[in-house]
C-alpha cells in the first residue's frame, strides 16, 4: 500500500481573528469527529469574546462550546506551548501570524478563507443562518481534509 504524500497530523490548531466564532466552531467539529485520534485547539490573533450566535448554532448540532475561553496565540503558547503539526487559518490576519510562527515552529499551515458572520445584518434568524453557513462550510472542509484520519486510527 502506498503511503500518503503527507503524514496525518496529530495536533491541529485552528486560528482566526478573535477566537470567538470560526476557530472555536472548527475546533469543536473536529474534536467531535476524532475525540481520541487528534489533539485539537484554537486561538486568535487578538482576544475576543465568545459569540452567542456561535454557541447557539453549535448547540443545534448537539455541541456545547459555551465554556470555550477565547485565547490568543501568545496565551496558548504560555498555557501549553504551540506543539502543533498543522495550523489551519481561517482569516488573513491569522494566516500571517501562523506563517510568522513557522520561522520557529515546524508546522504545516493551511489557509481556509472563511467568511466572518459577525457583520451580518438583519433579523436574529438571518444572523443565525449566516453562522450556520459558516459552520456548514467548516464541516465540509474538515470532513474532506481529515477523511483519512479516521481510516488511519480506526
Amino acid at each position: 500500500m502506498a503511503s500518503p504524500p503527507t503524514r496525518a497530523p496529530q495536533a491541529v490548531l485552528f486560528a482566526c481573528g478573535f477566537n470567538s466564532v470560526r476557530s472555536p466552531m472548527a475546533e469543536s467539529l473536529l474534536q467531535q469527529m476524532f475525540p481520541h485520534a487528534l489533539y485539537v485547539r484554537s486561538a486568535g490573533v487578538k482576544k475576543g469574546e465568545l459569540d452567542p450566535f456561535a454557541v447557539a448554532v453549535m448547540a443545534e448540532l448537539g455541541q456545547d462550546i459555551s465554556q470555550h475561553k477565547p485565547m490568543t496565540f501568545e496565551e496558548l503558547d504560555d498555557w501549553e506551548g504551540l506543539n502543533f503539526d498543522l495550523i489551519i487559518t481561517l482569516s488573513p490576519e491569522a494566516h500571517h501570524k501562523a506563517l510568522e510562527l513557522t520561522r520557529t515552529l515546524a508546522a504545516e499551515v493551511e489557509y481556509w478563507p472563511t467568511p466572518d458572520p459577525t457583520g451580518t445584518d438583519g433579523s436574529r434568524d438571518q444572523k443565525l443562518e449566516a453562522y450556520r453557513e459558516v459552520c456548514d462550510g467548516l464541516l465540509l472542509r474538515i470532513r474532506k481534509r481529515f477523511s483519512k484520519v479516521g481510516a488511519a486510527s480506526g
